[in-house]
């Protein structure tokens, strides 16, 4: 890891700004028409064959549907992601109805696309997204039902984050990234 006091000259400001707080303000909500712009970046997203394999379930909260979300974190993201203003359950669809026919062998990169997309367009409206997969997925698999062939994969929270972004950042090195997936020539 390398220990980054700034991001590289040239690298686009939404992704040079971007960082997954632990605090939210929960006092900012995120209104109908912000969950919306959030969605339709997800919707733009590129996928194989345009199939698209990606579903959300949203959450706000005083909504009533928050608590059956909310309910099922683990204790670690439980103290940060309740403050939240848009909980989102994400999903993918793997499977033809409730064959083990595999709908797209690509689903799970397509919905990280999906993701990425309105995780950057979170941060161009002011917002901070922070992917997480810290809660009871049989618990929330049972409590949401979804419909055959889909699975849950992750959650996001979304909000105003509390604080300032960290000063640092440690990533993994450009050099990194090429020669790590290879196993070293001989």
């Amino acid at each position: 890891m390398q220990r980054d006091p700034e991001p590289p000259a040239g690298l686009h400001p939404l992704l040079a700004g971007r960082f997954s707080p632990y605090r939210f303000d929960p006092s900012a909500a995120v209104d109908d028409h912000s969950l919306g712009l959030l969605l339709e970046a997800a919707r733009w997203a590129p996928s194989a064959g345009n199939s698209q394999p990606w579903g959300f379930f949203t959450s706000r909260p005083g909504e009533p549907k928050h608590e059956l979300v909310v309910r099922h974190l683990a204790p670690s993201s439980a103290r940060w992601a309740t403050d939240a203003g848009l909980l989102v359950v994400t999903l993918t669809r793997r499977h033809v109805g409730d064959t083990q026919l595999l709908y797209s062998e690509f689903a799970d990169y397509d919905l990280g696309q999906a993701i990425a997309h309105m995780t950057v367009q979170a941060q161009a409206m002011g917002l901070a997204a922070h992917q997480f997969r810290a809660f009871d997925l049989e618990g929330l698999t049972k409590e949401l039902c979804p419909n055959p062939g889909w699975a849950i994969i992750s959650m996001i929270a979304l909000g105003k984050a509390a604080g300032e972004p960290p000063q640092t950042r440690d990533r993994r090195t450009v050099a990194d990234l090429l020669s790590a997936p290879w196993a070293p020539s001989e």
